[in-house]
């Protein structure tokens, strides 16, 4: 039952479906949803995230191969399977830590945007990961520099938009800097990977005005209590953007038109409308959660509580869904793990002895730096991690869920699924009987 569900999520957030039914072309036009462009000269594609290749699939059976210029796919390392027969250079780079490849994909992208002319179109394609998987630093950055930053960053709890705006300030093509330097029109279509779908975050705002500055990415840092522990050369570029000695991010940008064509409320809509399908009740709770994983997962237990024990706000049998991003503040902590794992283990606690089962996952397949999407935890898995030896609370404080609920066999694997639309919960509540 749960496992349909998750299969409706990924369905529902398929970038290749999502473009095919936005982008056409006619009569020397390209329409996108409705919105018309006169092509002039020629579309060059730039496609930078998990589902690029999927989406970059779909432009390439929409458009006359012959009107396409030259084309940059940029990748997570194992997503490009499904490249086939797309004619462009293909990268696959480093996620969530950006590394080499992600450096050449940045310098390539650069060049391939000062290339388009101004009766062309660059038609960038974005999707989750695009902001590890696409970096150019400032001037004076080092690549190292950057996956110091980045880590901290990480480690430190920061949320996506904090994270996004001192990305968007080290860079030469983050915050709105690439389709600054494009003299045609920019087409960008776009998977959301970011609550509330705020374009600025998604893949660092690539083609998005910014409205951040370097005085705010400083105080991001200060605030997280690592400035004075990333690179001497990161404090330099901020401090030098703040004293007004490097141009800002654009603050706005006339020649770029920026389209979402999926994303997180759409594919938890997706996955109520199924649940009703199969006779439940369904919610779509908020699409919008955020906070540490450990922490949110308890406050999502107390509403699946509740309507296991009292029947409100939704009647049982009944499915809730939830959408968001949540974090994890690692600091020093040596375990393996990512925020749903976390999320799956911490809930366990909560549903103990209900008659619930909750799927916590990322959309792409990949939770953190491993190979699972998440956690299935059920009303008997903190029974099942007591008896494993496993203890939760150590594991928590640790953050090694996902060794804790490989004992309990609570880890959900759905491979790479070549999208991301953020991070879901799916709780499925049900009187003794019901089929879960």
């Amino acid at each position: 039952m749960i496992e349909e569900l998750i299969q409706e999520a990924i369905r529902a957030g398929d970038p290749y479906g999502a473009l095919k039914g936005a982008l056409h072309y006619g009569e020397g036009r390209l329409a996108v949803l409705g919105r018309e462009f006169r092509v002039g000269g020629r579309v060059y594609v730039l496609a930078i995230g998990k589902a690029s290749c999927r989406m970059a699939r779909a432009v390439f059976e929409t458009l006359p191969r012959e009107l396409v210029g030259d084309a940059l796919i940029v990748t997570k390392h194992g997503y490009a399977m499904d490249c086939d027969g797309i004619e462009a250079r293909i990268i696959e780079a480093g996620h969530p830590i950006p590394d080499e490849n992600s450096l050449l994909a940045g310098k390539l992208g650069l060049e391939l945007a000062e290339k388009v002319g101004r009766d062309d179109i660059l038609l960038t394609l974005i999707s989750g990961g695009g902001s590890a998987l696409f970096v150019y630093p400032a001037e004076g950055i080092s690549l190292e520099d950057l996956i110091r930053t980045n880590e901290l960053l990480l480690r430190s709890g920061a949320t996506i938009r904090e994270i996004n705006t001192v990305r968007k300030h080290l860079s030469r093509v983050k915050g709105g800097r690439l389709a600054k330097a494009v003299k045609g029109t920019v087409v960008s279509l776009i998977v959301s990977d970011v609550v509330g779908d705020d374009l600025s975050s998604i893949a660092s705002g690539i083609t998005s005005p910014d409205p951040t500055t370097y005085r705010d990415a400083y105080e991001v840092l200060v605030r997280r209590g690592i400035w004075d522990r990333v690179p001497e050369s990161v404090r330099r570029v901020i401090e030098r953007g703040m004293r007004g000695e490097i141009e800002e991010t654009p603050k706005e940008l006339g020649n770029v038109h920026n389209f979402i064509i999926a994303g997180n409320s759409k594919a938890c809509e997706a996955v109520a409308r199924k649940a009703e399908e199969l006779g439940f009740n369904s919610a779509v709770m908020t699409t919008t959660l955020e906070g540490e994983a450990k922490e949110v997962a308890l406050a999502v237990g107390s509403i699946i509580e509740e309507v296991a024990k009292r029947d409100r706000p939704v009647k049982k049998p009944a499915v809730l869904v939830f959408g968001g991003e949540w974090t994890v503040t690692v600091g020093d902590a040596k375990g393996l793990g990512g925020p749903n794992q976390e999320f799956a283990l911490s809930i366990a606690r909560k549903i103990a002895g209900l008659n619930v089962t909750v799927a916590a996952f990322d959309t792409d397949g990949t939770d953190g730096p491993t190979d699972a999407a998440g956690g299935i935890v059920d009303g008997e898995t903190l029974r099942r991690l007591e008896e494993a030896g496993v203890d939760v609370e150590e594991a928590l404080r640790n953050h090694d869920s996902y060794h804790a609920l490989e004992r309990a066999g609570a880890l959900l694997k759905t491979g790479p699924t070549g999208t991301n639309v953020n991070s879901m919960v799916i709780a499925v509540v049900g009187d003794r009987g019901d089929a879960l």
